[in-house]
């Protein structure tokens, strides 16, 4: 699998921002007894778990076919995905809303908040460029397509992936900063508690929707139905073919398709000119779809 450069880019942005506002985060969250801010930072720190699976995930996808995987290991990249969603379900939205509810019941003292906006202000800061970068590659990937038709059809979770924690991030950053800033002001205490809690929340929404879209390509989504009409036109534009009576397909990674046709053919071909046909047919459709990397064509005998 040839990964584009642009998700790299936008998951090592990531990374490096997630890595230093988890730092930040923890200490300030020590120095405040700010519950919101240490679920920032169990937020940041799976965030940043996340991006390394990711980009394990993407290393190990690279690895070549060999006898035991036929058709290389490019589902390794789905694999680790869906782990990353369940990671964010389980660690980031868990632990927060664990968080949420203790502080809720018990509520802390407040403290000076100083530390805290400024924590705040610079995590804006970094998540927002991170969220930026991955926005804008994303944006090159999706073409004319709609926003969220974009993430149903996309075939590279690490794209999605890092936009969808980007965002979360982002928005769960304003949220403790409205809850921090009115907690203070009316002498809220338990404000404190409930934007854990939110944030928790928007964690478990965010997992649901990756682990959705994870779980379909791990599970073997096919290519499109437009694709496979414009496929099957193809192979019967062919002067051999009768008719291509069925298609089958599955994503082994972002940029390779395994693609099975089964092909009724002339009846008065002998084995030489089926075999010819059937080389020419798989030359056409690489030449027009070059993510098609495993063509298997099974033809069928003419039925009266």
């Amino acid at each position: 699998m040839k990964s584009k450069p642009g998700s790299h880019r936008s998951i090592y942005s990531a990374l490096l921002a997630n890595l230093l506002i988890a730092v930040t985060k923890f200490v300030a969250g020590g120095l405040s007894s700010s519950a919101a801010m240490i679920s920032e930072g169990i937020h940041s720190l799976v965030d940043t778990v996340n991006q390394l699976l990711l980009l394990f995930g993407l290393r190990q996808s690279r690895k070549p076919a060999d006898a035991l995987r036929p058709f290389g290991y490019g589902k390794e990249l789905y694999f680790w995905s869906f782990i990353v969603s369940i990671l964010i379900f389980g660690l980031g939205g868990g632990l927060s809303i664990y968080q949420g509810i203790i502080h809720i019941i018990h509520p802390d003292e407040l403290r000076d908040p100083t530390w805290n906006y400024i924590v705040l202000l610079v995590s804006v800061i970094f998540e927002g460029a991170s969220l930026y970068i991955a926005y804008k590659e994303f944006n090159l990937s999706r073409g004319n397509e709609s926003f969220w038709a974009a993430i149903i059809k996309s075939k590279n979770p690490a794209n999605f992936l890092v936009l969808f924690e980007d965002g979360g991030a982002v928005l769960g950053l304003l949220i403790v900063a409205i809850c921090l800033f009115i907690g203070h002001r009316f002498n809220l205490p338990v404000l404190d508690g409930l934007a854990s809690l939110l944030v928790g929340l928007l964690l478990v929404v965010i997992s649901i929707i990756l682990a959705r879209e994870s779980r379909s390509l791990l599970m073997g989504e096919g290519i499109a139905p437009e694709t496979q009409q414009k496929i099957i036109d193809l192979v019967q534009k062919d002067p051999a073919v009768i008719q291509a009576r069925h298609i089958l397909s599955t994503y082994q990674s972002p940029e390779e398709v395994v693609l099975m046709l089964i092909v009724a053919f002339e009846a008065d071909l002998d084995t030489e000119d089926i075999n010819k046909a059937i080389i020419r047919i798989r030359t056409n459709i690489k030449s027009l779809y070059p993510f098609v990397s495993f063509i298997i064509i099974q033809p069928e005998a003419v039925k009266d």
